[in-house]
């Protein structure tokens, strides 16, 4: 399948391919630059041309809904802005930021305040998300802010009626469900009553509807997780770790994914050692032990950054595999943190889909 040509000569003429984000049954996404009215931005690109012809007409579905509640959020700022769409492709703003599962804003009660007035501004647009349960659709901005992303599940409506106040209610509800993750002490008695009631419409979801939805997605679609690694990242990286603990030489490993432009969705692995030469003996030790597929990636590193509670930063290393260094800078609290990723980033693999994105300074120590 080819973009249509109308299509297929706005990109030609206005887009620069960067980094790709995502790549499944229902679109690919990429990061890139995009020569607006008001010149050239950085912004992100939906398009369906790559697609399978049997999920086509559900993702061109998913398309339409998000292009149309883009369109009306357009002046709300909460959201990327619609910069351009056409019939199977739509450009929209970047958002500079991260994921709620990767910025972890733990005790941030003004993040949570600001989601709550981003979700009351959509809803008097007369717009529900409908997949505000996912971490990776809210986003925290660079300027504290919170933000929300892929609207492709929302709905638009023209009045308020009954559909509507549910599926607002449950906006609001997925909302709190986070900030009992990352702020429960914040949270206030009314809030927590909205917690422990679901809607009608939820509870009959939950014992029916999300069990064939599961069902599909994961099964058909192979959507697994909320990185976007699918199967190969639930199922393939740990067991993978656990073959490259084996080896003596590793003191830990972490594995992450990222998506790729060849296989859809590669995996790369960090290994703590003192040894740099260890990635071709544990490449063929993977390959040996004839398990699943190794690593597109292995980098050897000094040491693996770390939590408070000692555990790998996953998201940093996420970030890292991804080519999303510019994203790294607001993660990094301090310049010993800085000092202590220029190695890693330095050495880092994935130079394939690579686009300058990287941040000054992470780049100039």
């Amino acid at each position: 399948m080819s973009l249509p040509n109308e299509d297929a000569a706005v990109l030609s003429a206005r887009w620069t391919e960067g980094v790709l984000l995502k790549r499944d049954v229902f679109s690919t996404v990429e990061r890139g630059r995009f020569h607006s009215d008001n010149g050239e931005v950085d912004a992100v690109l939906r398009r369906l041309d790559q697609v399978p012809w049997w999920s086509y007409i559900p993702a061109r579905h998913l398309f339409a809904r998000e292009r149309r509640a883009l369109a009306l959020a357009r002046d709300l700022d909460v959201g990327p802005e619609l910069l351009w769409a056409g019939r199977q492709a739509l450009v929209r703003g970047f958002i500079d930021g991260v994921a709620l599962h990767l910025a972890k804003p733990f005790g941030d009660v003004a993040y949570f305040h600001s989601a709550k007035l981003a979700l009351r501004k959509l809803h008097r647009a007369g717009i529900c998300h409908n997949d505000l349960a996912k971490e990776q659709n809210w986003l925290r901005g660079n300027d504290g802010r919170a933000y929300v992303t892929d609207f492709q599940l929302a709905a638009c409506f023209k009045t308020r009626g009954r559909l509507f106040r549910i599926a607002a209610y449950e906006d609001l509800r997925h909302l709190l469900k986070h900030k009992r993750s990352y702020a429960p002490d914040a949270l206030t008695p009314k809030e927590r009553k909205i917690l422990a009631r679901k809607s009608l419409v939820a509870s009959v979801w939950l014992v029916t509807g999300k069990k064939v939805y599961q069902a599909i997605t994961r099964g058909l679609f192979n959507f697994t997780d909320r990185e976007g690694g699918g199967r190969r990242l639930v199922n393939d990286a740990p067991v993978l770790t656990e073959l490259i603990r084996k080896n003596p030489a590793v003191r830990d490993t972490a594995i992450v994914a990222f998506a790729d432009r060849r296989s859809g969705v590669g995996l790369y692995a960090f290994v703590e050692a003192d040894l740099t030469a260890l990635e071709a003996q544990l490449r063929n030790e993977l390959v040996a032990a004839k398990g699943p597929k190794p690593p597109e990636h292995i980098q050897v590193v000094q040491a693996l950054p770390r939590d408070s509670a000692g555990k790998p930063r996953t998201e940093i290393l996420q970030l890292v595999a991804m080519n999303q260094l510019d994203l790294i800078e607001p993660l990094m609290a301090s310049e010993t943190d800085r000092a202590f990723m220029k190695s890693i980033l330095e050495s880092r693999k994935n130079l394939r889909d690579r686009f300058n994105f990287e941040a000054a300074d992470l780049n100039s120590q």
